[in-house]
């Protein structure tokens, strides 16, 4: 299950759970004034932990490595197409946002991926 560079501009190391050194693919995009920032799973060329198990720790990290606010961006999350026959692993794309407590999840309609430029 190799993750096509289509879905990334670069990859991103980060501190995971544990600090586990982990990676995954990152888009940066501008939408109405904003950063829009793609996270993209890995899945196998990932190390350690997954976007979603790190999610605003992630944010966090890329938004100090990039000179980012937090509370300035759009924060993507992708699961790529893998051309796997199990459907969770079909293309989705998923808005995090953050406040107190967990992280919420919305799923993108393939408008609102295309309006973000993804």
């Amino acid at each position: 299950m190799r993750v096509s560079p289509d879905y990334y501009d670069e990859i991103f190391d980060f501190r995971g759970q544990w600090d586990m050194p982990s990676s995954c693919g990152l888009k940066i995009r501008e939408y109405d004034g904003r950063k829009v920032v793609i996270v993209t799973e890995l899945y196998q060329d990932n190390p350690g932990t997954s976007v979603t198990y790190a999610a605003r720790s992630l944010a966090e990290q890329i938004c100090e490595a990039k000179g980012f606010d937090l509370k300035d961006i759009i924060y993507v999350e992708c699961n790529p197409n893998t051309n796997s026959k199990l459907s969770f692993y079909d293309e989705e794309y998923f808005e995090v946002t953050f406040g107190e407590g967990k992280p919420k999840y919305k799923l993108l309609s393939k408008d609102e991926v295309r309006l973000y430029n993804i």
